[in-house]
């Protein structure tokens, strides 16, 4: 790790020199995001488990997935804030360990006020967890002065992927819901224990500040374009399978494929993403990457074959996969906001897009048609696309 210095004001070094972040840090941060990801994803195979014992209907359980949402929605604005005060490392720590805590419940509560005191508690640890990991990663990456966010992103993929399939396999072994979260508690407690000492004990150059700064600028164009990017990416979660189905004639077992292709072209990309942005630039990444996901949906719409809607989503998930690193690391070199108050900012402008994006997809699909409303989205995404001069100059 380098012996360079510099100066920070912070909760553990405050005022005094500390060490610039190295490989250390860079791996810390790799797995900080492979816990978030792999965090919120053991949550998935659970839900059917919840909902059979809650005895409710899918009307009334995707009303109290939105906790889920509404606890992380709570704390992304005031993340920053507090990484500032208390820094990265004990952030991550406790909103890690509030991921562990609640997710016992997840797997065992059968009222619904309890499921909805433990879906706020889960999506405010998950809430803070993105923002908190992100203000790391980009001062992280800001230290080594080359691209690596595309792989910390990817890390939350692969997270994501283990988490899901493995609490996926468990269940299918036979292994109760809560064993199975058990053993995901493990797996968290242990990657902690073992590099959580390399997070960054800082997260901004301003200990002390406001707990919320309304976005403004270039961050708050960012947001926008992020908002954009997550909401193609909960279009492609929530309404691909629904697309193949009506449109294409999928068999309800083969819907998820539309899904399923997103996610690895996505991961894949990611993965190696950092190479591509350091051949190519940033610039570049968003022309082409917003060009390709709006022509992936274009030919899921337009060329009515089955084989063309996999295709189409698949290049969707490819072109997605890197504008969002690309712009956290344009809020690294941005100077309208504090670091940390622009990432908060950003990142929740994005999860509404995530959140938000599924009712509007159906809301424009009951005015007009499904595929209409994924055509709304190629456009927006083209706007991304436009913009990718305005934010990288």
């Amino acid at each position: 790790m380098t012996k360079n210095k510099f100066k920070l004001q912070s909760h553990d070094c405050s005022l005094l020199e500390c060490s610039i972040p190295g490989y250390l840090q860079q791996i810390s941060t790799r797995v900080a995001f492979f816990i978030a990801g792999f965090g919120i994803a053991a949550w998935a195979p659970l839900i059917p488990y919840a909902k059979d014992r809650l005895g409710v209907d899918e009307g009334a359980l995707g009303l109290l997935l939105l906790c889920l949402g509404a606890g992380s929605i709570i704390t992304m604005p005031l993340a920053g804030a507090l990484a500032a005060r208390f820094g990265c490392r004990l952030m991550i720590w406790v909103a890690s360990l509030l991921i562990c805590v609640s997710l016992p419940f997840l797997a065992t509560v059968a009222s619904v006020p309890a499921l909805v005191i433990a879906l706020l508690l889960f999506g405010a640890a998950i809430g803070a967890v993105d923002v908190v990991v992100n203000i790391q990663a980009v001062i992280v990456e800001k230290a080594s002065g080359r691209a690596m966010m595309s792989g910390f992103h990817g890390l939350w993929s692969v997270g994501g992927f283990v988490g899901a399939g493995g609490v996926s396999g468990l269940l299918w072994a036979g292994v109760s819901p809560l064993v199975a979260v058990l053993c995901v508690i493990v797996v968290i407690v242990g990657l902690l224990l073992a590099f959580g000492k390399h997070l960054l004990p800082y997260g901004s150059e301003e200990k002390d500040g406001p707990l919320f700064v309304f976005p403004k600028g270039m961050v708050l164009f960012i947001g926008f374009l992020c908002f954009i990017v997550f909401l193609a990416e909960g279009s492609m979660l929530d309404w691909s399978a629904v697309f193949l189905i009506s449109l294409r004639g999928f068999d309800f077992s083969q819907a998820g494929l539309g899904y399923s292709l997103f996610s690895v072209a996505m991961t894949i990309g990611r993965l190696n993403g950092d190479r591509v942005v350091h051949k190519f630039g940033g610039k570049t990444i968003l022309i082409l990457g917003g060009i390709c996901a709006s022509a992936g949906i274009a030919i899921a719409i337009f060329i009515t074959t089955w084989t063309a809607s996999l295709i189409g989503f698949g290049l969707v998930g490819l072109g997605a996969s890197n504008i969002v690193p690309v712009l956290y690391s344009v809020l690294g070199r941005q100077k309208v906001m504090p670091l940390n108050f622009a990432v908060s900012a950003v990142t929740t402008l994005g999860y509404l897009g995530i959140l938000a994006g599924p009712a509007l997809i159906g809301f424009i699909a009951h005015a007009t048609s499904l595929s209409t409303a994924f055509l709304v989205v190629a456009v927006m995404l083209l706007i991304v696309a436009a913009s990718s001069r305005v934010v990288t100059e």
